[in-house]
């Protein structure tokens, strides 16, 4: 089944009253290149989600992101009290000081300075966001379903890709069907072309080994091996779709298919030939930059 190696998936479940946002997203890459971009994941959590990725994934350069929102409630809040009252008597020690009289007022509204005194540093501690053994169970739920989601986006985009895979080989066999077009002009011209040439020289020549030596030429610069040979690679590159993750193995019998068709250029000897060819050239880089993006 065709892949593409791009996609994105989202995921969000609550965990210790907070929400998480799970975002993963892929591109193209020769192997799992797993990037966990998180401080709240613990560490003895990191080698399941990559094995969980890796697995359902295969291959890509892939990035996970877990962020926690804000949480504001009092719940995750605590007064540190030793703190309060530490800052409490410094303050109650400097309104004896003559240089800083002024600054105290005997009428000071209690409530403003309770106020005050909160805002100071480390007098409001937030409970660090922890996971228990269920926490962790539910997190790991939340990837697999993102990266489930993911998974989905990718299969989306391969049936766009394989579509265009489609129509870019037929177009390619459509060319070697316009190549044979040409084929017995081709043999003709070469012959007469050669025939010219060496009725043009001062010299008799043996008509029989003429005949030959065109035969073993012409044997040469024959391109039926090559047109059967792409017109095989372009049938096996349609079938490889129904194996499981074929990005790699297309890429190869892509590979092969450029090679029968670069010979065939070298061979052809005819300008309407070597137009096609750059034609089925066009259509076959174009299908080597997919595979690149297919899994």
């Amino acid at each position: 089944m065709i892949k593409s190696m791009t996609g994105y998936g989202k995921s969000e479940c609550i965990l210790g009253g907070q929400k998480i946002t799970i975002e993963i997203r892929s591109v193209n890459g020769k192997s799992a290149d797993i990037s966990l971009k998180s401080q709240i994941i613990p560490k003895e959590m990191e080698t399941g989600i990559r094995s969980l990725i890796s697995e359902k994934l295969y291959r890509g350069n892939i990035d996970l992101f877990v962020t926690a929102e804000q949480n504001n409630s009092a719940e995750t809040k605590e007064i540190n009290g030793d703190v309060l009252a530490a800052y409490w008597r410094q303050l109650q020690k400097l309104s004896t000081r003559e240089d800083l009289a002024g600054l105290f007022s005997p009428q000071a509204d209690a409530g403003n300075m309770l106020q005050n005194l909160l805002r100071l540093p480390d007098v409001i501690d937030v409970k660090k966001f922890e996971l228990d053994e269920t926490g962790k169970a539910l997190l790991m739920e939340c990837i697999s379903e993102a990266v489930g989601k993911l998974d989905a986006y990718r299969a989306a985009e391969g049936v766009s890709i394989e579509k265009d895979f489609r129509t870019r080989v037929a177009n390619i066999l459509n060319y070697v069907d316009e190549v044979e077009k040409y084929e017995q002009e081709r043999v003709a011209m070469i012959r007469e072309r050669i025939v010219s040439k060496l009725s043009d020289l001062p010299v008799d020549y043996d008509r029989n080994r003429l005949e030959q030596e065109l035969i073993y030429y012409i044997e040469k610069l024959d391109i039926n091996e090559e047109k059967v040979r792409l017109r095989q690679h372009c049938k096996y590159f349609l079938e490889t779709f129904e194996e499981e993750n074929p990005g790699k193995k297309l890429g190869f019998i892509a590979q092969e298919m450029g090679r029968e068709i670069n010979t065939t250029g070298s061979k052809a000897n005819h300008a309407e030939i070597q137009k096609i060819v750059v034609r089925m050239k066009d259509e076959l880089e174009k299908i080597k930059e997919q595979t690149l993006n297919t899994l």
